[in-house]
């Protein structure tokens, strides 16, 4: 019986796997996203009165998907143990050390996950890694989340604020929040408060005073705003990227780089399908946040409110890439803040500030600390970490640009853009372009020796270019360029404090300033233990220490 039933859901993919030369496993991925979309439309129209029904209604669907669909019954198992475990912790651990003990245990786990991963080195399985990344931020923000409920409101943020649980959720809540089915796979990932709120429907209270005329619309009893088209705008939008990746993926196979017949083709051509095989990938995952987005747009959670002036409605809660944003970046910033919006969230929210001391800027410790935090959320394989290295390279070049030589392409006060800009702007999208192009493709080969051989291939451009860079700014040109822009700025142009970016991804805002800032920190520190009593030699002593140890003079 369990044998026919198998064969009978397994059949159409298996179907559709001969006719498309996709992996059965890819296209029941696409199928469950697909899936959501009626199975939140029924989620939508349970009661609101009754949450437990859509609470009911959403594990079930998540055991479908996992133990139906897939037979992922070591992965169902995977997200008990993190989930049961983070309950526990959260529930019964107080103090400020909680939400580091859940976050380490979660990355602990998930790191066994990655590694059995990557010995069995298939990617057209799919597995429980994929949903346990997606759950180490939903969990790891969860303790954060009470904590912050436990401590007085004057001691948070707006933002932690907004976030904090102060109100311990029932386990059916929790289970709810864990297996969210339209997000279970692929994402996004989202705090527990927004849950609560979609939950009880307080998400979608309406302001006081405001002008009835403007009130999103509903159907009969609900409170959930109609959400039908948006959702399907994502839907149709999130096909059309994995059409045009289907179509694509053929012409640009990843192996191709490693391929003899690449080699017969000119270094501009080569560079060009470095850059196609980057987009193609990307175009895989345009479509499945897309699906999942919608898919949460039609159950309401990714409702963002709405303008009180014209009652326009706004769905953009979960969102979790603008590819327009990024395929048209000018910089590696606006590259990068476009791509994996939620992880960046998290990173930020749970990583960066948390490791910040109250009352103090974050520094390079903040930032290191989010750079290996991003590092191993990603896995272990060789390429993510060549591309985090060369790319925090990269934001150091992309600063000095920005601050040094995009000032001569603005008007002197810096307000509007010279006749000349519009060719910097292009100049700046294809630099972009090429050089992140080069920068992701070990994210895709992930193996060290074979990104090694692709980036010879193109006899390694990026790298030339961020090193011929650097060295250029760090000659006598870059003080001939600040010379001659207070000349002619006057006064000179308004910049952003770039040095208080956060990371993006994980990434150091500015690599060259995050060093300054670990070296001032490590003075402030020594002066501290100075001021404290503690003895610490000066650098003539230590020398002289060494040499009477040693016996011998240094140099």
């Amino acid at each position: 019986m369990a044998a026919a039933l198998r064969s009978y859901i397994d059949a159409p993919f298996v179907f559709a796997s001969t006719q498309t030369g996709a992996s059965t496993d890819d296209l029941k991925l696409i199928g469950s996203f697909l899936l959501s979309y009626p199975l939140a439309a029924i989620l939508k129209r349970l009661p609101d009165k009754d949450p437990w029904k859509k609470n009911v209604f959403i594990i079930t669907v998540s055991l479908f998907y996992m133990i139906g669909l897939y037979e992922l019954w070591d992965g169902l198992r995977t997200i008990l143990y993190s989930s049961v475990a983070t309950y526990v912790i959260a529930y019964y651990v107080d103090g400020s050390l909680m939400p580091w003990i859940g976050f380490f245990f979660l990355m602990g786990h998930m790191s066994i996950s990655h590694i059995y991963r990557q010995m069995l080195d298939d990617p057209t399985v799919v597995d429980i890694t994929g949903p346990q990344m997606v759950l180490v931020m939903k969990l790891s923000a969860f303790c954060w989340n009470i904590h912050d409920g436990r401590l007085p409101q004057a001691q948070l943020t707006d933002a932690q604020k907004y976030a904090a649980v102060t109100e311990f959720p029932s386990v059916l809540d929790y289970a709810g929040y864990v297996l969210f089915f339209p997000s279970l796979f692929g994402g996004p990932a989202f705090d527990y408060i927004d849950y609560r709120r979609w939950i009880d429907t307080t998400l979608f209270d309406v302001p006081p005073g405001t002008d009835p005329s403007k009130v999103p619309p509903t159907r009969k009893k609900r409170r959930i705003p109609r959400s039908g088209r948006p959702a399907t705008k994502k839907l149709a939008m999130g096909l059309f990227w994995i059409l045009a990746f289907l179509q694509l993926s053929g012409m640009y196979p990843a192996e191709l780089v490693l391929n003899d017949d690449y080699m017969q083709y000119s270094l501009l051509r080569r560079i060009w399908y470095m850059h196609m095989i980057g987009f193609v990938t990307r175009l895989k995952y345009y479509g499945a946040w897309a699906l999942t987005e919608g898919a949460c747009i039609l159950s309401g959670l990714g409702y963002n409110g709405f303008d009180p002036k014209t009652g326009k409605v706004f769905w953009d809660r979960l969102e979790n890439v603008n590819p327009w944003g990024l395929e048209t970046a000018q910089n590696t910033r606006g590259y990068i803040e476009n791509w994996n919006k939620n992880t960046n969230h998290w990173l930020r929210n749970y990583i960066y500030l948390r490791v910040t001391p109250k009352g103090k800027k974050p520094g390079f410790r903040a930032s290191m600390a989010t750079f290996i935090t991003s590092a191993f959320w990603h896995g272990f394989y060789p390429g993510y970490y060549l591309t985090f290295v060369l790319a925090s390279l990269i934001q150091t070049v992309a600063k000095n640009f920005r601050r040094h030589v995009r000032p001569f392409f603005l008007t002197p006060d810096g307000t509007k853009p010279t006749a000349a800009k519009p060719y910097y702007d292009v100049a700046s999208w294809v630099a972009t372009q090429a050089v992140m192009s080069f920068t992701v493709a070990p994210f895709i080969i992930l193996s060290f020796s074979d990104t090694i051989k692709a980036w010879s291939r193109v006899y390694f451009y990026g790298f030339v270019a961020v090193a011929s860079s650097m060295a250029v700014f760090s000659s006598p040109v870059k003080g001939y360029l600040t010379k001659t822009l207070k000349k002619r700025n006057r006064p000179p142009p308004m910049t952003r404090a770039v040095s208080a970016d956060p990371p993006m991804l994980g990434l150091p805002g500015d690599p060259e300033k995050e060093v300054e800032g670990a070296v001032k920190e490590m003075m402030d520190e020594i002066e501290e233990m100075r001021k404290n009593g503690v003895s610490i030699p000066t650098g003539p002593e230590l020398r002289a220490l060494i040499e009477k140890n040693t016996g011998k003079k240094l140099a």
